[in-house]
C-alpha cells in the first residue's frame, strides 16, 4: 500500500475528526511495519572474501569476512582487530567448521540481520549448511549456530569439526607504542582440552604492566565426542593455512593474511557427533566466551551463553525490533534515505559497547605507561567504528548524539556522556578538559590536560579544544529531547567547568575565540579554528539555558553575554570575502584569516543555536551561508560522479601543501547535509545529494558495482572517491580493493547524524524543548516529494507522530501528540522565504493569531495547539 498516495491531502482540506487522523497514523504504522517485516535482512553475494562484517552485542562482537572466514585485518594492533572480542579483551582469531573429513567451504551468500549475521554455505557431507552469528547482550560471549538440514529420506549422522585459534590480548598496547609495553610483547597463549571445552589462557604481565589473567573457552550445546589442543603455537584455523603477513606489507588483501606479526595464539579442535533426522534441520550452537578475570569468570560467561542459545538469538532480534519501532519514517520518493534511517538504528545498536574496571592511564600517545590515575567501575558508550575505533571518543559521541536523539536511543547517549565525564575527571583532575580517546581498558592515547614542548620551544596541548567546547551542547541536546532534569543536574557542574576552562585557559589572546585543535588535525592552520568558534557560541547559549533552569544567574549572565558578543563579531571575523567562504582558522596576532578549504568551512551553516525555546538554524547569515553552501556543491569540494557524491575533507588546491584531500567521510558529508537543511536547501542537488551519498554506501554503492561498500546496511567511515579535478587525482579506492591494514571502518557511527537528523529534525521539523514542557513541529517537505511522515518519534517518556505535505493548494502539517508529554504544543510549516499567506487553518477553523518568523530555513509559520491531541494545520499562500 502506498500510504502517501492513499492519504495525501490538498492544502485547503482539513481533517475534521480525531478519528480520521488516528486512522491515518494507524495506516502509516501498518505500512511502515509491513515494509520492515519484509526487509529485516540485507544480502550480497559479491566478492565476499573481500568484505568485512560485524555481529555485535553490548558485551562482545565478532568481526570477520562475509565468506565465513577470519582473515587478519586492522591496524591499531596490526592484523588483530578482527575475531571475537569481549572488551577490553580479544578472545580468538576465529572459528571454523568442518563436516566429516571436509571443511565447510566459503559462503555463497551473506546476510545482515537486525542483531545477527548469516551465511549460506556450500552443501557439505550431503547436508545443506547455514551459519548464524550472534553476540548476546547478556554475556561476554559470541554464538555461532551451524544449521544442518538433511534433504535425504533417512537420518544422517555426521562428525562436526570445530577449529578455534586463540589470541588473548588486551585492546591496548598497540603496535605503534614507542615504549614498552608494545603489542610485540604479547604473551603466548596456553591451550588445553578439558574434556568438554577448549580452554585458552594468558597469564603474566607485559613489561611495566600489572599481572593479568586472561581466559577464553570454546564449547557447544552438547558434549564433544573428542577434542585436542596445542599447548602453544598451534594453527587450527580450519582450511586457512596460517600465513603470517609482516607489518610492512601494504599490498596484500586480507584474504592473503591469516595472522599478523603480533599473533602468539594457539588452537584446538572439538568434534561432535550430530544426527540430523530425515527431512529435518538441527543446529549445533558453539560459544566462544572469555574474561580478563580468569578461567572461573570465563566459565560463567560460557555457561550463560550456552544455557539457551536459540533463546539468546530470539531475544537479540526482539531487542533490535524494539529499537526499530522508534522513529518510523515514510519518505515517498526517497526510499533510499528511509532505509538508511531504519538501518542506522541498527548501526547505533551495533556500536554500543560496555566494559568494567577501566584503569585510567595516560599513555601520551604510546610514549609512556605509568600507574593508573584511578578507576572507572563501568562504562557504556557508542563506539566510533569497527574494527579499529570501537572504544570511547568524545567528538564521535558528540556528533552521534544527534542521531541517537532522532532515533530514540536516549539511554546509551546519556551513558556515553557519563563515561566521558568520569574518565575526564579522573584523567584531568577535574579541570574540565574532556578526554579525546579512551580505550576500553582505560588507556588514554590523547586528551590529557597537559602540554608537549617541541624542539623549537613551541607548546601544544595534549588534547583537542573542540571536545571540551562541544560537551555542554551534547548535554543540553539530551536534556531538551528527554526533559530529564536529573541528568542535567548530574552533568551540570562538569559542563560549567568545560566552558570555564575554555574561557580562562584556551582563549590565550582574550579575544573570545578559543585556541587549540578542532576537528581538523592538519598542519598549517592558525591557532583559532572555525569549528571551535562556532561550537563555542552554541555551547555558551546551551550552558546559559541550563544555568537559568538551575537558578545559576552568574553563569547564565556570563555565558549569554559572551555568546552574543561572539555572534555579533562572527561574520566580520570569519567571512573571507575573496574566497566567498568562511576561513578555516585565524592567525595570531590580528586574527588574520587562513583559508585552506577544509570541510569545517561548512560548520557555520550546520550548527543550530537555541536560546530558551527559540531555534536559530545556522550561525551564518542567510546570504553568506547560502553562498558558502552553494560554493561547495562543485567538483572542487564534492564528488560529482556516481559513487563519489559526498563532501571532500579538503577541496582542490587546499591544505598546507595545496594538494587537497579527496577523502569523503561520512561525517563531512553529514555536516554538509545538515547545513543544507538549516538553510532550507533540501533538493536533489542540495541536501538530498549528501544524504544519498551516505545512504548509498549502505546498500548500493556505484563504486563497488552497485553493492554495499562492505557490509549491507552498515555506513562506513570513508567513501570511495573519483575526483574530477585538475590536476588529476586517483582518489580513494573502495575498501574492498584495499589492503589488510589500509582500510577505513566498515561501520562508523557518526555518519548517521547526516541521515537521521536531516529527516527527523529538519524535514519532519521535530523540535523539542521538553526541559521547558514545549514541543514545536515545523516541517519542511523536500521539493519533488509529495510528503514526509514519521511515527513514534521518541520524546521523553512519550512520542509524537508527524505528517507534512505540500501541493499547489498549500501546505499541510498533521500531528499526533496524544502521547507527547508537553504543556505547550506549537504546530507549523516552513514555507519559502517571503511567502504571502492567505489563510491559516487549524483543525478546520481559521486562525487569526499565528507567528510568522523568517529564519535561514525559510518562513516558519507556527500556531499554538492543544497539547495531547491530534491536529491538522493547513496554510494557503497567494
Amino acid at each position: 500500500m502506498d500510504a502517501s498516495r492513499e492519504l495525501s491531502h490538498d492544502g485547503g482540506e482539513a481533517v475534521r475528526s480525531a478519528r480520521a487522523l488516528a486512522a491515518w497514523f494507524a495506516v502509516v504504522l501498518v505500512c511502515a511495519g509491513a515494509a520492515q517485516a519484509a526487509t529485516p535482512e540485507l544480502s550480497t553475494n559479491s566478492r565476499l572474501q573481500d568484505r568485512r562484517e560485524v555481529a555485535a552485542g553490548q558485551r562482545s562482537y565478532v568481526e570477520g569476512f562475509q565468506d565465513g572466514r577470519f582473515y587478519a585485518n586492522g591496524w591499531h594492533i596490526t592484523g588483530e582487530m578482527g575475531g571475537v572480542w569481549a572488551p577490553p579483551l580479544k578472545l580468538v582469531d576465529g572459528v571454523w567448521f568442518g563436516i566429516d573429513d571436509q571443511w565447510v567451504g566459503q559462503a555463497t551468500k551473506f546476510s545482515s540481520g537486525w542483531g545477527y549475521t548469516r551465511y549460506d554455505l556450500p552443501d557439505t557431507g550431503g547436508l545443506h549448511v547455514q551459519r548464524t552469528d550472534v553476540a548476546p547482550d547478556a554475556n561476554r560471549a559470541a554464538l555461532f549456530g551451524l544449521q544442518l538440514s538433511n534433504p535425504a529420506a533417512a537420518d544422517k549422522t555426521v562428525t562436526v569439526k570445530v577449529d578455534a585459534h586463540s589470541e588473548l590480548m588486551g585492546a591496548y598496547p598497540w603496535g605503534s607504542t614507542s615504549v614498552p609495553p608494545n603489542a610485540s610483547n604479547n604473551i603466548p597463549d596456553q591451550g588445553s582440552f578439558t574434556g568438554k571445552a577448549l580452554q585458552f589462557t594468558d597469564d603474566g604481565a607485559l613489561p611495566g604492566a600489572p599481572e593479568h589473567h586472561y581466559a577464553a573457552l570454546v564449547a557447544a550445546n552438547q558434549d564433544p565426542a573428542s577434542g585436542e589442543a596445542a599447548a602453544t603455537g598451534g594453527n587450527y584455523r580450519g582450511p586457512q593455512p596460517g600465513h603470517v603477513c609482516p607489518a610492512n606489507d601494504s599490498t596484500s588483501a586480507p584474504s592473503a593474511c591469516d595472522d599478523g606479526p603480533f599473533g602468539k595464539g594457539t588452537g584446538g579442535e572439538l568434534r561432535y557427533q550430530v544426527t540430523v533426522p530425515a527431512g529435518a534441520t538441527k543446529t549445533l550452537w558453539v560459544a566462544v566466551a572469555g574474561s580478563d578475570k580468569g578461567v572461573d569468570a570465563a566459565q560463567a560467561e560460557l555457561t550463560g551463553a550456552l544455557k539457551d542459545p536459540a533463546g539468546a538469538l530470539a531475544a537479540k532480534v526482539a531487542s533490535r525490533d524494539k529499537l526499530s519501532r522508534w522513529s518510523q519514517v515514510s519518505l515517498p520518493g526517497d526510499e533510499l534515505l528511509q532505509d538508511a534511517i531504519d538501518w542506522g538504528k541498527q548501526n547505533l545498536a551495533d556500536v554500543t559497547q560496555t566494559a568494567s574496571d577501566l584503569q585510567i592511564r595516560w599513555t601520551n600517545q604510546g610514549k609512556q605507561f605509568p600507574a593508573p590515575l584511578g578507576t572507572v567501575a563501568h562504562a557504556r558508550w557508542f563506539g566510533a567504528g569497527y574494527p579499529d575505533y570501537p572504544w570511547i571518543f568524545a567528538t564521535d559521541g558528540e556528533y552521534t548524539n544527534f542521531a541517537a536523539m532522532a532515533l530514540g536511543q536516549f539511554e546509551v547517549a546519556k551513558d556515553h556522556l557519563r563515561a566521558l565525564r568520569e574518565i575526564s575527571d579522573v584523567l584531568n583532575n577535574r579541570s574540565g578538559v574532556v578526554v579525546h580517546e579512551a580505550v576500553s581498558d582505560g588507556s588514554i592515547w590523547f586528551g590529557h590536560d597537559s602540554q608537549t614542548t617541541a624542539a623549537d620551544g613551541t607548546k601544544t596541548n595534549d588534547f583537542n579544544s573542540d571536545e571540551t567546547i562541544k560537551f555542554p551542547s551534547a548535554v543540553a541536546l539530551i536534556w531538551r529531547w528527554t526533559g530529564d532534569n536529573r541528568f542535567r543536574d548530574e552533568m551540570y557542574d562538569f559542563a560549567r567547568r568545560n566552558l570555564r576552562v575554555v574561557d580562562q585557559r584556551l582563549d590565550v589572546d582574550h579575544d573570545g575565540w578559543p585556541e587549540g585543535s578542532g576537528n581538523v588535525e592538519r598542519p598549517g592552520m592558525g591557532p583559532e579554528k572555525l569549528d571551535n568558534g562556532v561550537y563555542y557560541i552554541r555551547s555558551l547559549y546551551d550552558l546559559a539555558d541550563m544555568a537559568r533552569s538551575k537558578h545559576d544567574r552568574a553563569t547564565a549572565k556570563w555565558a549569554t553575554k559572551l555568546a552574543r558578543k561572539l555572534q555579533r563579531q562572527f561574520e566580520g571575523t570569519w567571512w573571507d570575502a575573496d574566497a566567498q567562504q568562511y576561513a578555516d582558522s585565524l592567525n595570531n596576532p590580528g586574527n588574520d584569516q587562513n583559508y585552506q578549504k577544509h570541510w569545517i568551512g561548512q560548520v557555520p551553516m550546520e550548527a543550530e543555536l537555541n536560546q530558551g525555546d527559540v531555534a536559530t538554524p545556522g550561525v551564518a547569515s542567510d546570504d553568506h551561508g547560502t553562498t558558502a553552501l552553494a560554493g561547495r556543491e562543485n567538483s572542487c569540494f564534492s564528488g560529482d560522479r556516481p559513487g563519489s557524491l559526498g563532501l571532500y575533507h579538503t577541496g582542490c588546491g587546499g591544505g598546507q601543501d595545496g594538494k587537497g584531500d579527496f577523502e569523503i567521510f561520512s561525517l563531512t558529508t553529514s555536516i554538509q547535509a545538515i547545513g543544507e537543511g538549516n538553510f532550507g536547501r533540501l533538493g536533489p542537488d542540495q541536501q538530498q545529494r549528501y544524504t544519498h551519498a551516505n545512504a548509498e554506501t549502505m546498500f548500493s554503492e556505484p563504486a563497488t558495482g552497485n553493492t554495499p561498500d562492505e557490509q549491507p546496511g552498515a555506513m562506513p567511515e570513508i567513501f570511495p572517491s573519483t575526483p574530477n579535478v585538475d590536476p588529476p587525482n586517483a582518489g580513494i579506492a573502495p575498501n574492498i580493493d584495499r589492503c589488510w591494514t589500509c582500510r577505513s571502518m566498515v561501520m562508523q557511527a557518526w555518519g548517521n547524524y547526516g541521515t537521521a537528523w536531516s529527516v527527523v529534525h529538519q524535514q519532519l521539523g521535530v523540535r523539542p524543548y521538553l526541559n521547558d514542557g514545549v514541543l514545536q513541529v515545523v516541517p519542511q517537505v523536500p521539493p519533488g516529494q509529495p510528503s514526509v511522515a514519521g511515527s513514534n518519534i521518541r520524546l521523553g517518556h512519550g512520542s509524537v507522530g508527524v505528517f507534512a505535505s505540500h501541493s499547489n493548494a498549500g501546505y499541510t502539517t498533521k500531528v499526533d501528540a496524544t502521547r507527547t508529554p508537553v504543556r505547550r504544543l506549537m504546530i507549523g510549516h516552513t514555507l519559502p522565504h517571503r511567502s504571502k499567506l492567505s489563510a491559516v487553518v487549524l483543525d478546520g477553523r481559521r486562525v487569526r493569531h499565528y507567528d510568522a518568523r523568517e529564519t535561514n530555513r525559510g518562513l516558519e509559520v507556527t500556531v499554538a495547539a492543544r497539547p495531547g491531541g491530534q491536529h491538522t494545520l493547513t496554510i494557503a499562500t497567494r
